[in-house]
């Protein structure tokens, strides 16, 4: 019987046992898809990842990203972990890591940054591996039978509830405040029918909400709901994260902005996430955006297979 390592970590925090748990497989060479699979069922975290040697050597490794449902192309706080776990290594599949990595993923290359203080390794920066996509709007009815709340309870102040992505789609809604986004509560009949009505390739409906107020526009308390990906809620979702930024600023009326955007999750679960986001825009249209947080080690044990 052979073995393989792990090990997790809780992302987009600086606090143990807070943020999102995050299962890595730093050498996952030997494994089979359906091995895979079995490994981020067992671990029931939102997401797993496993590292493999990259098909171009110019890159850090080629990294795949199971839920415990299927595989998907992107997320966010699997790649902010896994860097930070790559990074403390002494080395990559031979090679030893610098401050700058660059993952291939389904969804592309993505770019890394580490993030230091003191001269350890605290967490990682990201860029987002596609260019923001947009459509179609949702109505507030299916997003609202989706949380159970009412219609009334989903604004329209900055947007229409609309399906976004940078690398892995989400169904996007802003609520009338935070009390109200505190009271949601996912509803999976509703998200099956929500998943016929609006589908999609590469993934089933899941639904990132968020609540804001004029005063603190760019400080952002958010819900993430994936019942269909057997994620009930997700105590911080970068990708998410990542696509809303680039959205919102892309409504801005001005042509030019770079915005910092920081988006709180995870407090309803009792593990409070912080994830830093950072949109550029130039001529009208969203050039790059980034998210970033710290990580700590939890785990590290090894799995038979």
């Amino acid at each position: 019987m052979n073995t393989v390592s792990y090990v997790t970590v809780d992302v987009f925090t600086a606090e143990r046992f807070a943020g999102n748990q995050l299962a890595v497989i730093p050498d996952a060479r030997g494994l089979s898809d359906d091995e895979m699979q079995a490994i981020a069922v067992e671990f029931g975290y939102s997401e797993v990842t496993f590292v493999l040697p990259p098909d171009d050597p110019a890159n850090t490794a080629r990294v795949r990203i199971f839920t415990p449902v299927a595989e998907v192309p992107f997320a966010g706080h699997p790649n902010v972990g896994t860097a930070f776990v790559l990074g403390r290594q002494q080395e990559i599949f031979g090679r030893k890591p610098g401050d700058k990595l660059r993952f291939e993923e389904n969804a592309g290359l993505v770019e890394v940054a580490l993030l230091r203080k003191e001269g350890a390794i605290t967490g990682a920066r990201i860029v987002a591996p596609r260019p923001l996509a947009i459509g179609p709007v949702i109505d507030a009815a299916t997003v609202a039978a989706c949380a159970s709340l009412q219609p009334e309870d989903v604004s329209e102040r900055s947007h229409a509830p609309v399906r976004i992505s940078v690398g892995l789609a989400f169904a996007a809604a802003e609520l009338r405040d935070v009390g109200t986004l505190s009271n949601a509560r996912p509803n999976v009949s509703a998200f099956h029918e929500a998943n016929a009505r609006y589908p999609l390739a590469d993934d089933s409906f899941s639904l990132f909400l968020y609540a804001r107020t004029p005063e603190r526009p760019w400080q952002i308390r958010a819900r993430m709901f994936a019942p269909l990906d057997n994620v009930i809620e997700d105590p911080a979702t970068g990708s998410a994260s990542a696509a809303l930024g680039a959205y919102l600023v892309s409504l801005l009326p001005q042509a030019d902005a770079d915005i910092e955007i920081t988006i709180e999750q995870g407090v309803e679960m009792g593990r409070r996430s912080l994830i830093d986001v950072a949109v550029s825009k130039k001529d009208g249209t969203v050039r790059e955006v980034s998210v970033a947080g710290d990580c700590v080690m939890v785990m590290r044990g090894s799995i038979e297979v």
